[in-house]
């Protein structure tokens, strides 16, 4: 029999064919269109999210493309298959679609569509009509407001979604786009009583994200919650360069106090580690905490920029970024690539001459190192993933199977971009390959070569120089935008965007205008690393202490203060060295070879396993962290620390054969370690406690309690 609604008279029927609908669809003589009518309900309902029928595989035998993605495909699914039960226009009522969305019979997602409610009628009328396809018009945009706002705590603030169409009409599709909450624990969105109103309100203080989605686009929504109280006066806080300003207004926004500048010790500490990945020797500190000069640290900051411990550490975090490892047995093409590297930094050469070389290159790669840039990856697929991720900051990745979920690319982005890269045999020698193809899984046809989000390229244009040109122009924001980002995150120690590869609509930065002008001065001034280092460096947000204020405690982004960091695993491995003066050996690697000096990521060190190097298979970026419990026993009863510590030419053993008092070796430590002396109350305890110990072995012990101590707590092995 017939579900009970099946039976509605015929006047009924007519009366519900003729409501009117959100989507104007219904007035008189206006068709239901397919494309922008019928697939933003079944996005809006989750019918063709990942999880239901969207799936690779779908679900209960019937697939629809990743939020409607591939019309063309969904129609197909929905008209065609089953040889049309899933749509009855003779009775609409009958057909799988309505159904099945309304449980009125079996459906393992349960109920999605209100019967009668306005999307059952819209699909209805489409279906009434023929449940035909032919496209009136296409989305071209969606505006989604607000794009960013400053709410109270618990102020419901209203969505609207605006879409934009090819035949220059814009209607309200605020009803047919889901908002959805980032964190539901920190946001509520409330769409479900009326759909057509929805609002959004953060229940605590920060920076807060809903997605909004309407069919395949997404845009986010930032609700900028202050911290309940009144505004902090922030008139006296320093300014330094165009960063502040940002930052500042940032903490304004959010009713947040800024920390006191740190203190030269601190500071000197700080920029040293972020700059060089070594701690300042005794000498350099002792100088510095002595001068009066007002511009000490500017000069000190040129002085490291010039230093070749600036180039041994930058290469090290170049060659993380382009997963420099050995694939040549001995090393000759990793040691290669390193070396060019370093050569480029020791002369000052901009990121975009770094990036057009990479891309261009070709020939031996055990005796050049550009051409092993086209290494990565293997397949051309794996290269356009590690391209998306290293130059753009993107996870391409996402548009392999279908359409990316949370952005605007697509499966032809991500393929075109793999026939763009696809023309190389990859071997010890890299060589043209101009035959290469790559098939398109959509279509089963040799994807185009393209570049990501832009124009097909020509038949006989040179994939990679095009896509050097297109990364490396002034008005294509990702190389610029995901370089200073990491740029940022290295001296701050967190991105402005967060994963520093996952840079998408969805996830916004921090701080959305300090981005684009760091970017554009990167590139006004030749994609100098060295300059942009220096502008963030020199800023008086950089130069904030770490010492949280009692309001800007729970801060961990907008620099209310400065964010403690761990040390990077090469760079505390190599700031043990120089605290106990005694080396270790990494794998094959001659003596004294630092950590950040090695070209070969794989060189045996247990130590730097357990500190959680990166291998530098995939994206370093996307490691996961080290296994905390194993590394804290290596740091506590490992030999990394206790054989070094008792070494005979060690610091400690040394200082003790000149006969230098305990109380001088505390003090000797505490500067090489921290960049500082003991506070008044720290020399009065270690002075206490050396009071009561006669004995010379049990002195000596006590030392070295005292310098395990010291390289364990959390001032030496973070970054502040």
């Amino acid at each position: 029999m017939d579900p009970p609604h099946v039976m509605l008279p015929l006047l009924a029927l007519l009366i519900l064919a003729a409501a009117a609908d959100p989507a104007g669809a219904s007035e008189p003589g206006i068709a239901v269109d397919f494309d922008t009518d019928v697939l933003p309900i079944l996005t809006r309902s989750g019918c063709n999210a990942g999880a239901c029928h969207g799936a690779a595989a779908g679900r209960g035998g019937f697939s629809l493309s990743l939020y409607g993605g591939d019309p063309a495909a969904d129609y197909a699914a929905i008209a065609r298959e089953l040889k049309g039960r899933r749509v009855n226009p003779g009775r609409p009522n009958d057909s799988l679609l309505l159904l099945k969305s309304t449980e009125s019979i079996g459906h393992g997602g349960g109920p999605v569509l209100e019967f009668d409610g306005q999307a059952h009628r819209l699909l209805r009328r489409w279906i009434a009509a023929g449940a035909v396809r032919s496209p009136s018009r296409s989305l071209i945009g969606l505006t989604v407001t607000p794009e960013r706002r400053t709410v109270p705590v618990n102020q419901a603030t209203p969505l609207r979604a605006l879409a934009q169409y090819d035949d220059g009409t814009e209607r309200d599709v605020t009803r047919w786009t889901s908002f959805t909450a980032e964190d539901p624990a920190v946001v509520r969105v409330e769409a479900d009583a009326d759909p057509a109103a929805p609002t959004a309100a953060a229940l605590r203080p920060g920076r807060h994200v809903v997605v909004a989605r309407h069919r395949d686009r997404v845009h986010a929504v930032e609700l900028i919650a202050p911290r309940v109280g009144a505004a902090p006066d922030l008139s006296a806080v320093g300014r330094a360069n165009f960063i502040d300003d940002h930052v500042l207004a940032a903490l304004a926004d959010l009713h947040l106090p800024a920390s006191p500048p740190a203190g030269d010790a601190a500071f000197l500490r700080r920029v040293t580690l972020g700059l060089t990945g070594r701690l300042p020797t005794p000498a350099i500190a002792e100088t510095f905490l002595a001068d009066r000069d007002p511009d000490k640290r500017a000069k000190r900051v040129d002085a490291l920029l010039a230093s070749e411990a600036f180039v041994q550490y930058w290469t090290h975090q170049l060659a993380e970024l382009l997963r420099v490892r050995p694939r040549e047995p001995g090393g000759a093409d990793a040691q290669a690539y390193h070396e060019w590297l370093a050569d480029r930094l020791r002369e000052g050469a901009g990121l975009d001459s770094i990036v057009r070389a990479a891309l261009r290159a070709t020939g031996d790669a055990r005796e050049n190192g550009p051409p092993n840039f086209h290494r990565v990856g293997g397949d051309p697929r794996g290269r356009a993933e590690f391209v998306s991720e290293a130059l753009m900051g993107v996870r391409l990745r996402c548009a392999n199977c279908h359409n990316h979920p949370l952005d605007r690319w697509t499966q032809d982005d991500f393929h075109g971009l793999a026939a763009s890269l696809a023309r190389f045999k990859a071997g010890s020698v890299v060589r043209p390959d101009p035959g290469a193809e790559v098939l398109h899984p959509g279509t089963g046809e040799p994807a185009r070569p393209k570049l990501p989000g832009g124009a097909y390229l020509a038949a006989g244009d040179d994939g990679p120089e095009a896509l050097a040109d297109w990364l490396v122009s002034p008005e294509n924001p990702y190389l610029a935008e995901a370089f200073v980002n990491r740029l940022w995150k290295a001296l701050i120690g967190r991105g402005l965007v967060e994963p520093a590869d996952d840079f998408r609509a969805t996830n916004p930065a921090t701080h959305p205008a300090l981005l684009k002008e760091l970017a554009n001065d990167f590139v006004a001034h030749g994609y100098d690393l060295r300059h942009t280092l220096r502008t963030i460096a020199l800023s008086a947000a950089y130069a904030r202490s770490a010492a949280a204020l009692p309001g800007n405690a729970a801060d961990d982004r907008f620099l209310s203060h400065f964010p403690r960091t761990p040390l990077p695993p090469a760079a505390l491995a190599d700031a043990v060295t120089d605290v106990l003066g005694v080396g270790e050996r990494y794998g094959d690697a001659p003596p004294g070879t630092r950590a950040v000096e090695l070209a070969d990521a794989t060189a045996a060190s247990l130590t730097l396993d357990l500190l959680g190097r990166c291998g530098r298979e995939e994206s370093c970026e996307s490691t996961a962290t080290p296994d905390g419990l194993r590394k804290g026993l290596h740091l506590f009863n490992g030999p990394w620390l206790n054989a070094r510590i008792t070494a005979p030419n060690g610091r400690l053993r040394t200082l003790l054969a000149a006969g230098t008092s305990p109380e001088k070796i505390v003090e000797r430590f505490y500067l090489v370690a921290l960049t500082r002396k003991p506070t008044a109350s720290e020399a009065a305890h270690w002075t206490a406690e050396l009071a009561g110990i006669s004995d010379e072995a049990a002195r000596t012990t006590f030392l070295e309690d005292f310098v395990w101590g010291l390289l364990t707590c959390d001032e030496f092995v973070t970054n502040h």
